[in-house]
């Protein structure tokens, strides 16, 4: 489909409507009835146009209200986007910044990967410029080969990295209906520990019950979570899973040498037996900030909201943690490939923007109209 955007600047003659508007206004001039009248012919009262400085504001106001919106809508189909990345967070950090290098994307605008991103990139691929160029930065097991070669616009570059964790079962085995079971194991204060595990039996009730999660004192071969909340202590050397979280020390417990309570940032250190979170990433996700790094233990994560305060933020690490939890691998996983761009282009302007400035300007200038038409009235 043809982007139609020019065809709302054709809109501009309603800027008339305005102008015509105040030239309409009309003040009557007040008759007083006076004694001597009677002997005069009558004749109706003439009317009077009153231009005062409020009214050539707020005409102008009322024109660069109808201007922003039609602006608006034009920018709602507006091809704006650059070069950009999509990126797996679950893909392996340095390989992922090496593949990005490699193409030549280093100064590209990054995306988190959306589920079933080739399909999602057909939907929304009128967003982008026709000179933009897209790179998919993914783990093999979370993009599933399609039946056939899809069309871009644009040339699309996809990057995957078939890690050797990630081992599909055949095609055609049998499908449990079990829930899985998900090993945790739990390394908390006294004081905290009833949070985190209030916090997995709200695991376990929500969603689409796939899982169980079976909370341990120490990790096993099925341990896929450690929650390490140990601010004054180091995990032993043996343990190891993919993934831990890491709580931040609870600032209301912890005072510094001169006895005054710390700041937010030195409470907000996560613990120094995990160095490689100096130099953590960090991923914003469902409202939720997280910082996480890549350590031979396994993916570092930490984040204030650790253990959540409120069914609120439960609820919303839940989803966050649901999003970048592996999907089950597909049966046959999509190779690298580079598909060039088999379509005409969308028109497109250089350079545009998207929509969201032009709200903002479009709902001040008619909080400015509204309060200016009140103050003339009164």
């Amino acid at each position: 489909m043809v982007s139609s955007y020019p065809w709302w600047w054709l809109a501009l003659p309603v800027l008339l409507l305005p102008v015509w508007w105040h030239r309409q206004k009309r003040q009557r001039l007040k008759a007083e009835p006076l004694a001597t009248a009677r002997f005069l012919p009558s004749a109706p009262p003439e009317q009077l146009r009153v231009w005062q400085w409020r009214d050539k504001i707020l005409l102008l106001l009322r024109c660069l209200m109808l201007i922003a919106l039609m602006a608006w809508l034009a920018a709602a189909i507006f091809p704006w986007r650059g070069d950009t990345v999509l990126v797996d967070a679950g893909a392996e950090r340095a390989w992922t910044e090496q593949q990005i290098a490699a193409a030549g994307f280093s100064t590209a605008t990054r995306m988190p990967l959306p589920p079933d991103v080739l399909t999602w990139l057909r939907q929304h691929e009128r967003d982008w410029r026709a000179d933009a160029r897209l790179l998919v930065v993914s783990r093999a097991s979370q993009i599933a080969m399609p039946a056939r070669p899809p069309q871009f616009s644009h040339q699309v570059e996809l990057r995957t990295n078939a890690s050797p964790s990630a081992a599909p079962e055949p095609p055609h085995a049998a499908v449990s209906t079990e829930p899985a079971t998900r090993g945790i194991a739990l390394a908390a204060q006294a004081a905290r520990e009833p949070a985190w595990r209030s916090l997995f039996a709200a695991f376990d009730s929500v969603g689409s019950h796939a899982n169980r999660y079976v909370l341990a004192a120490e990790p096993s071969a099925g341990t896929t979570l450690i929650v390490w909340d140990m601010p004054d202590a180091a995990p032993p050397e043996g343990w190891r899973a993919p993934h831990w979280w890491i709580a931040t020390p609870d600032a209301s417990k912890h005072t510094t040498g001169s006895g005054r309570a710390p700041s937010r940032h030195e409470a907000a250190s996560p613990s120094a037996a995990f160095p490689e979170l100096a130099s953590a990433s960090t991923l914003t996700i469902n409202g939720i900030t997280l910082r996480y790094a890549d350590s031979p233990r396994g993916r570092l994560w930490t984040s204030e909201v650790f253990p959540p305060r409120d069914a609120d933020t439960a609820h919303a690490l839940y989803e966050a943690w649901q999003m970048l939890a592996a999907a089950p691998a597909p049966a046959y996983a999509t190779p690298s490939h580079t598909f060039a761009a088999a379509r005409s282009p969308l028109p497109a302007i250089a350079n545009a923007r998207a929509e969201t400035w032009l709200g903002i300007a479009l709902l001040a200038l008619f909080t400015l109209e509204r309060i200016l038409t009140h103050a003339r009235r009164n």
